[in-house]
């Protein structure tokens, strides 16, 4: 059992064996983290399990395709259940999609209390492509998910590379890319909807008007208005070095869980040669 507060981290990897190479083990001996979320596995089980250790239980969805995301949730306790179910729950539901490394749900019992914790990695999307279909469709499987989680789970997060910067304040150099995937105002409609007050009308970026689902962009809620903090930079250019990034790493609650909020972190690189991903890790402390 994880003592209290309880350490969720959530990093994107961009391979996790590429990531250990350049430092991600001397990272993690150091975070006291329970739970890591982990994107872009692009390794096996099997894999993990031998970089990481054998104190971690490892619960994993790769993706078909073998060298392409996948997502991964190491614990320091085992979970009680998972899942990677995206969308009606029903393969011949109109909703449904095949989470192909990018959905997995695990259930924890910490102190007494069940807590449900989301690793996801949203397509990153490319405008008037199947890439960005297949973008759309997974947003419109979290739009159906998210009011079934809150409803089976007062505690619940899901955590990960969303691939999408909800306000202007998540990215440096918004304006050249509001026709970007990751930027878009439809994109940014559904960020409008789960973070909107439950069931209120909530008008979208792209002036679209939908019920809001009640979700908690812990990061924003922490960090307050302030530009990011960013937790992706470009390798190319002065990116890093300029703090010119995107907040596309999230964790998003529901209210009873973000109340539980008494720390957060994005625990950037001091420096470019001491990257070991493209990402940096955000953690958050929870009071349970």
């Amino acid at each position: 059992m994880a003592s209290s507060p309880l350490r969720i981290a959530s990093i994107n990897t961009n391979g996790i064996r590429a990531a250990y190479r350049k430092g991600m083990a001397e990272w993690l001996a150091g975070r006291n983290i329970d739970i890591l979320a982990i994107q872009e596995v692009r390794a096996s089980t099997e894999d993990i399990q031998g970089l990481m250790g054998d104190e971690w239980h490892i619960l994993h969805d790769p993706c078909h395709t073998k060298g392409r995301a996948g997502v991964a949730i190491a614990s320091r306790m085992p979970a009680l259940a998972h899942r990677t179910t995206l969308g009606g729950g029903d393969t011949e539901a109109p909703d449904y999609v095949d989470s192909s490394g990018r959905w997995l749900e695990a259930d924890f019992e910490i102190n007494g209390k069940t807590i449900t914790v989301v690793s996801t990695y949203v397509h990153s999307g490319e405008v008037d492509t199947p890439k960005q279909e297949a973008k759309w469709l997974f947003l419109d499987a979290m739009t159906h998910r998210l009011p079934q989680m809150a409803h089976e789970r007062e505690l619940a997060v899901i955590v990960g590379d969303l691939n999408v910067g909800h306000r202007e304040l998540d990215i440096k150099n918004w304006r050249g890319n509001v026709k970007r995937s990751g930027f878009l105002p439809r994109e940014r409609a559904y960020f409008d909807r789960f973070f909107g007050p439950l069931g209120a009308e909530v008008v979208g970026a792209d002036e679209s008007v939908a019920p809001g689902l009640g979700w908690v962009d812990v990061g924003r809620q922490f960090a307050g208005e302030v530009d990011g903090p960013y937790t992706w930079w470009s390798w190319r250019g002065q990116a890093f070095d300029n703090d010119t990034g995107w907040r596309i790493d999230y964790q998003v609650a529901t209210p009873s869980l973000a109340d539980l909020v008494i720390g957060y972190e994005v625990d950037r690189a001091e420096s470019y040669d001491t990257r070991w991903s493209d990402h940096a890790p955000v953690i958050v402390d929870y009071n349970i």
